[in-house]
């Protein structure tokens, strides 16, 4: 239909066929594309969206395996809000089950999380409402049918859902819980009218926990709230990194602090902060956890236009580097063909960086004057100081970092770069 994006997919396996299923966010519409063993695809199915099936700005999708057959959940931002229910059969097309209009009981307007939860042979589907500021627990059925079961309200004292977002979960011991965060109203600009309701208290930022009782509601546990010394704010993707039966190590990433915090949640339900990461770029459009051999990774991605990157970190117990500082050594080679001026212009730029990225502690520079004839035609050397890997992280991904190497990258043939630790004195 020449629309897009593709804001929402997920691949499934439907009796040994392999699916990717896309929500086509201005297309208003749900495709399916069946994945050939060469990994190529090919479109099976569109599902339109009408004023019953509630597809539109459609940015969410949940396969949820039953006993005898598989359905797609469906949620999104739109005028017409809901939670949609298809069958999917085994060529990957999909049969209407039901939908569930929002009203002003339900949290489905906006649901840019879901999750589910087994219990007891039941299963459970958990949303987090953008709009509506909550959350809310459904019961699904063997035959793709559901029913609300309760919902969670925010509130301007102890709870953090003005902006609900993303939705996860885990099982710990006999505990299931799920875990939510959000992007509060006020980091969007509340003269447009994208923010349906304006009238929003802004009292902090926090990752709230719920508890899953026998019945599958949701109960009000734990929040770990924002403060000097998390990195919370505007959180658009919770990620779960490892988990065992006594704890799970969650991934935060934030469009407002630019960051990504790990947090530890315990079997009795309590998150606790561990550290974080100053990524120096917003995380808004992904971040995902990827586990290779005993290793995690979590792999980012940003709405910066300018970055034009995909992150990969490794998640790795935290090494103490009080008192030290880190050096950043950048060894240039300009080509034969590099004019003088275009040189001094980019030892000027370089150095400038001091004045454009605040978290740089200091920059040493200086040309080549070894008589060993090992420089191997390097001729510049610049040495950065930080103090610390977050104000590292800010400098790669900088627009001002970012705008140099564009710049001088023409004139440069090749690049020698080192990073040490070393004591303050």
């Amino acid at each position: 239909m020449q629309k897009g994006p593709a804001r929402g997919m997920v691949a499934d396996i439907i009796n040994g066929t392999h699916f990717l299923f896309v929500a086509n966010k201005y297309g208003n519409v749900i495709e399916t594309f069946k994945i050939a063993k060469s990994g190529s695809l090919e479109r099976v199915s569109l599902v339109e969206d009408t004023a019953e099936v509630h597809l539109g700005t459609a940015i969410t999708l949940q396969v949820i395996h039953m006993k005898k057959f598989s359905y797609l959940f469906v949620g999104g931002l739109e005028e017409n809000p809901g939670l949609s229910s298809f069958k999917i059969e085994d060529n990957g097309k999909l049969t209407h089950v039901q939908s569930m209009k929002d009203d002003n009981k339900i949290h489905t307007d906006g649901i840019i999380g879901m999750f589910t939860h087994k219990i007891q042979g039941k299963t459970f589907l958990y949303t987090g409402g953008f709009q509506d500021n909550g959350v809310s627990s459904f019961r699904v059925f063997e035959n793709g049918t559901f029913k609300n079961i309760n919902n969670i309200d925010d509130n301007d004292t102890d709870r953090y859902l003005t902006g609900a977002y993303p939705v996860t979960g885990v099982t710990l011991g006999k505990h299931k819980y799920v875990i939510v965060g959000h992007r509060h109203h006020k980091y969007y600009d509340t003269e447009s009218n994208f923010i349906k309701k304006k009238d929003f208290v802004y009292h902090g930022d926090g990752v709230s926990v719920f508890k899953i009782n026998n019945k599958g509601a949701l109960v009000p546990h734990f929040v770990l709230k924002d403060d000097e010394n998390t990195k919370l704010k505007g959180q658009t993707r919770i990620e779960i990194v490892s988990v065992n039966n006594k704890e799970a190590i969650l991934a935060v990433g934030t469009r407002d602090d630019a960051s990504i915090q790990l947090c530890k949640l315990d079997e009795n339900g309590i998150l606790s902060p561990m550290s974080y990461l100053e990524t120096g770029f917003s995380i808004y459009y992904g971040l995902r956890s990827h586990k290779i051999g005993e290793d995690n990774f979590l792999i980012a991605g940003s709405n910066r236009f300018d970055l034009q990157k995909l992150i990969s970190y490794k998640v790795s117990p935290k090494i103490n580097r009080d008192g030290k500082l880190l050096r950043h050594i950048v060894n240039l080679k300009y080509k034969a063909d590099a004019r003088a001026k275009q040189i001094e212009e980019a030892e000027k730029a370089f150095v400038n960086l001091k004045n454009e990225i605040p978290e740089i502690t200091n920059i040493e520079w200086g040309i080549n004057d070894s008589t060993e004839g090992a420089s191997k035609g390097f001729t510049h050397s610049f040495t950065i100081t930080f103090k610390d890997e977050n104000a590292r992280e800010i400098y790669l991904f900088h627009k001002a970092h970012l705008k140099l190497v564009s710049t001088i990258g023409p004139i440069i043939e090749d690049a020698f770069i080192m990073d040490y630790w070393t004591a303050t004195n």
